[in-house]
């Protein structure tokens, strides 16, 4: 009876973690959604929203942070992404979605000094409260969410997930996704590719 027991609540348990898995994955936006606005503060202490951008024909969205080596690893690669497509029309806007308390090394004083240290040409924003990184589904450090503007107030999700197929080497990713999907908007196409797998850090959550 004991080990009966013992194995109905062994599946049981499975089945809730199993159950709460599928439904975490369920949260944030998916390829196609209206994506919401938002208002953080920069590290310059101003507050950022995408409204702010009125000649945007849409945002590289990138949730990252100081600490994470893939973060760090990408840094580059988003500098080069904002510079090329800002002056096109899709500015990068990066977030740190990451509680403090949790990685000291992602507080906003680090924020400021990694940023000058890198010279972001883009702002570096504090989600101070984690609400848009749960809101948009961010999973890990770096994750992309590209935007695409539809008239002056909507926001659709064009694509969702890493900036490039290979994090440890720019030079040999042979497949950039972020590039390929800003430049198929561009060219009033769909991207081929949608949707990929973020690669990264887990994002650090405050306890509930």
């Amino acid at each position: 009876m004991k080990m009966l027991f013992k194995v109905s609540f062994t599946l049981i348990m499975a089945m809730v973690v199993s159950a709460f898995n599928n439904f975490d994955d369920e949260k944030g936006y998916r390829v196609g959604d209206t994506a919401r606005d938002f208002k953080l503060k920069n590290i310059d202490g101003e507050m950022v929203s995408m409204k702010d951008y009125r000649d945007a024909k849409g945002f590289i969205v990138i949730f990252t942070c100081n600490h994470c080596p893939y973060a760090k690893l990408y840094e580059d690669r988003i500098i080069a992404l904002h510079n090329e497509f800002a002056p096109q029309g899709f500015p990068v806007i990066a977030i740190n979605p990451n509680d403090p308390d949790k990685q000291p090394e992602d507080n906003f004083e680090n924020m400021k000094r990694r940023a000058a240290e890198k010279g972001f040409p883009f702002p570096y924003l504090v989600d101070e409260t984690q609400e848009i990184a749960l809101t948009y589904g961010a999973k890990v450090t770096p994750h992309v969410f590209l935007l695409k503007r539809i008239g002056q107030e909507n926001l659709k999700v064009a694509y969702i997930g890493a900036i490039d197929n290979n994090h440890k080497d720019a030079q040999k990713a042979d497949k950039k996704y972020v590039e390929e999907a800003v430049k198929a908007l561009l060219s009033d196409k769909a991207p081929v590719e949608t949707s990929t797998k973020g690669i990264g850090c887990t994002i650090k959550w405050r306890d509930a």
